[in-house]
């Protein structure tokens, strides 16, 4: 029998506690610095660690996430006067109420097939004149050896580059890319840990837009 997204991540949060550091993406962070706080979606915000950062920092925050679990996590470290609501819902079906400020996606991957082109041009869509939309994914696996059973090193995940992404918001879509502005298409290095404690250098992927006025 398949399983279906929601089981996958809801199991995964379920057996593994807490999965990530809780700290806001390193891009998020960078991407949104000198913008003016407003009301803020957060796509697959797993334990909240950027939705948490987004409110502490004065945004309006609906943070949407397919496992229940993981709300609850980012739902408990959540302080007084922060502002957020947290949602569960698979995104392959959900459609936002409202338009908002700012729209992120971080790395919006999964192991278990989800519709992310379409997930993404909803995101988009969701983004409210003279706001931001912020997509970060990975740009391969994870830069670190890993080996399999047989002692080879996996291959690195064909995943797409911010023009592909890039590309896809604005095909079989009714979104016009005359509507929106660049900011940042970029292969962006960062710091991160390895799970043996080391630390790597990975490259991110990062599109930023923001829809004109």
């Amino acid at each position: 029998m398949t399983m279906s997204a929601a089981e996958y991540w809801e199991n995964r949060y379920r057996e593994n506690g807490r999965s990530w550091s809780g700290n806001v993406n390193a891009s998020l962070e960078r991407e949104v610095a000198g913008i003016r706080p407003g009301t803020a979606l957060d796509l697959g915000s797993g334990e909240g660690g950027d939705a948490l950062w987004l409110a502490h920092n004065g945004w309006a925050v609906t943070a949407v996430d397919i496992s229940p679990t993981a709300l609850a996590i980012g739902a408990a470290a959540q302080q007084p006067g922060d502002e957020i609501t947290w949602i569960a819902a698979d995104l392959a079906e959900w459609q936002p109420a409202t338009t908002f400020d700012l729209v992120t996606s971080c790395f919006l991957h999964s192991e278990v097939e989800i519709p992310r082109e379409s997930i993404l041009q909803r995101a988009a869509a969701a983004v409210a004149p003279g706001g931001t939309l912020l997509i970060v994914g990975h740009s391969g696996a994870p830069h670190w050896p890993r080996l399999d059973d047989s002692g080879h090193t996996h291959p690195r995940l064909d995943l797409p580059t911010p023009d592909d992404v890039y590309a896809t918001l604005f095909t079989d879509s009714t979104l016009d890319p005359q509507d929106w502005s660049v900011l940042t298409s970029a292969l962006i290095e960062r710091v991160g840990g390895a799970p043996d404690g080391t630390t790597h250098a990975i490259v991110d992927s990062v599109l930023t837009l923001r829809r004109n006025e």
